[in-house]
């Protein structure tokens, strides 16, 4: 028996009046659920369904980390150059140009400062949306520029990874940005200011082996791949199965290479309780900001 029964016949409605649905209105996570995308939003882009966390970029997290989202960007007009002159299927300056038109970034990591609970934090927040969130020059660059503003005026540093590793079409020059970025952090200690750095999906490579893994206190958001070699080379390479959910962020904590995970509704609170400790200050709570 049919639901719905039309009395009227020969309706007809113009094609331009038709009420096709919106594209990205939904949005399905790896296990299925189905979920608003306004919801999904409004939930810091993690799903009520399943808490599965879509993976947000620096726009995103200036906004949760922030108070009232306001900040002062560093260094915001800092682009690759191209010392190598390196050609894969096209141009590294093309490649550049690219992303940057898709992504409307400069590059991979975006500096800021500004309040959060109150007081000021430099965070540095990567962008995977920009060549796969890889680290080239203008990433340890600014990095390093972020972590000397810290310490000229006695701040507080949050690294928010987010990085496919370092970036191949700038070769030996990416991997030097282990060294200065490491360098600098071994400073940011000497000054005695705290380091707080949050692992997010997916940090992998050379981001891995070097700033990601060397905070005072080292957190990640829930399901996170940490890695410094991707799971599939590790299986290929060694030939066997490997555990399930290796290299995940529970994995990860399980054995000892992070202090704890947390829910990026809770990242804020507890960033910020972890510099008050490391200071030896008054805990501050988030109800008494403004």
């Amino acid at each position: 028996m049919a639901w719905f029964k039309r009395t009227d016949k020969g309706i007809q409605t113009s094609t331009e009046n038709k009420k096709d649905t919106p594209k990205g209105l939904w949005y399905k996570t790896p296990s299925g659920k189905i979920i608003d995308t306004e919801e999904l939003k409004r939930n810091l882009y993690v799903s009520p369904e399943d808490g599965y966390h879509v993976r947000i970029g620096s726009k995103h997290y200036f906004e949760l980390f922030f108070d009232n989202n306001k900040f002062k960007e560093l260094d915001k007009n800092l682009t690759s150059k191209d010392p190598l002159k390196f050609v894969d299927t096209k141009k590294y300056t093309d490649r550049v140009k690219a992303a940057q038109e898709k992504s409307k970034l400069k590059d991979a990591v975006r500096t800021a400062v500004g309040k959060s609970l109150g007081k000021d934090l430099v965070i540095a927040a990567m962008d995977f949306a920009f060549i796969g969130g890889s680290m080239g020059s203008v990433v340890g660059e600014k990095i390093a520029r972020a972590i000397n503003y810290a310490i000229e005026h006695k701040l507080p540093f949050l690294m928010i990874s987010k990085s496919g590793g370092a970036r191949m079409m700038e070769a030996s020059l990416s991997l030097m940005q282990l060294v200065k970025t490491s360098a600098k952090l071994a400073q940011l200690a000497d000054a005695k200011l705290p380091y707080i750095s949050l692992c997010t999906d997916p940090t992998t490579g050379g981001t891995t082996a070097s700033y990601a893994m060397l905070g005072d206190i080292n957190i990640a958001e829930p399901n996170a791949l940490i890695a410094f070699a991707g799971p599939r080379v590790v299986k290929d390479t060694t030939g066997k199965d490997l555990p399930e959910g290796f290299q995940k962020s529970e994995f990860v904590l399980e054995h000892g290479f992070l202090d704890a995970i947390y829910e990026r509704k809770n990242l804020k609170k507890q960033v910020n309780l972890y510099i008050d400790l490391i200071q030896n200050l008054p805990i501050r709570k988030e109800e008494s900001v403004s």
